[in-house]
């Protein structure tokens, strides 16, 4: 196989994860990331960790091109300290997520870019204290960085998951994308102590375009998530004109570990050394 792709690094911090997201915006463009494994989003969640003041930590692990000093691939990860450390995908440390596809990526370019980014991920959890778990949920069918995990860890487990997605049947609704509508509407349609995070979220993709809201005569509506011509029905509540049918699998890796035990010592050394 080619060698196309550096060793991974392993980035911790508030400041640090945003300055990665903002250099993978290319990477996660080029692979037609969906709108909850982008930039806006993410930091939507990061401002939502810092303001909950949570002691969940955000962490990049990031691939580099050889010859170029560009990601060739990215994971943005949460570390959260416990009497078992958790390693779970950024995008789903605060929601709620829409249904019906998978909302989370682990952006690779290539095989090589995801074979290092496992690595950097097994390093990661490796260099845990004491007993750790790994929980990577909500990806797509066929994901190599998840094949390259499971090759290096013999404990993961890979389970699928059949998604709902909500399906938009509005036939007399006021629709708007103005940001100024969107925030106004917003509270008409958030029932009482909606997460925080979902009207934060909402304003901000609201500001660059990518939030719609429709609110019904009768009460209710639905905030919708768009990528262009893409619809992605997000939240809603109505009377009538919204229904839930099935949607993508979901595929997801988990497993558990013991930093000081010899089998994950040895693969992240393993991976080290490629």
């Amino acid at each position: 196989m080619t060698q196309t792709a550096r060793a991974a690094r392993v980035v911790p911090g508030r400041a640090a994860v945003v300055r990665e997201v903002r250099a993978a915006a290319g990477l996660a463009d080029h692979y037609r990331a969906p709108v909850t494994a982008r930039g806006p989003w993410l930091t939507a969640v990061l401002n939502d960790l810092a303001a909950r003041r949570s002691r969940t930590r955000p962490v990049a692990v990031v691939v580099h091109d050889v010859l170029e000093d560009v990601p060739a691939a990215a994971a943005f990860l949460t570390v959260r300290p416990g009497a078992r450390t958790v390693v779970g995908m950024l995008t789903a440390a605060a929601g709620p997520l829409p249904g019906g596809r998978p909302p989370a990526r682990l952006l690779a370019r290539d095989d090589a870019a995801a074979d290092a980014l496992a690595d950097g991920i097994v390093a990661l959890v490796a260099a845990r204290r004491g007993p750790w778990r790994l929980d990577l949920a909500g990806l797509p069918l066929g994901d190599p960085t998840l094949r390259a995990l499971a090759a290096r860890l013999p404990m993961a487990t890979l389970a699928n998951q059949r998604s709902a997605r909500l399906v938009d049947e509005l036939a007399v609704a006021e629709r708007t994308t103005d940001p100024r509508e969107v925030d106004r509407l917003l509270p008409s349609l958030l029932p009482p102590g909606a997460p925080g995070f979902l009207r934060a979220a909402a304003r901000l993709h609201a500001s660059i375009g990518a939030v719609e809201v429709a609110v019904v005569p009768s009460g209710g509506g639905l905030v919708t998530l768009l990528d262009g011509t893409d619809r992605w029905p997000w939240w809603g509540s109505a009377p009538s004109g919204l229904r839930t049918e099935m949607g993508a699998p979901l595929v997801r890796l988990t497993a558990s570990g013991w930093s000081g035990r010899r089998d994950v010592a040895g693969i992240s050394a393993r991976g080290a050394a490629r």
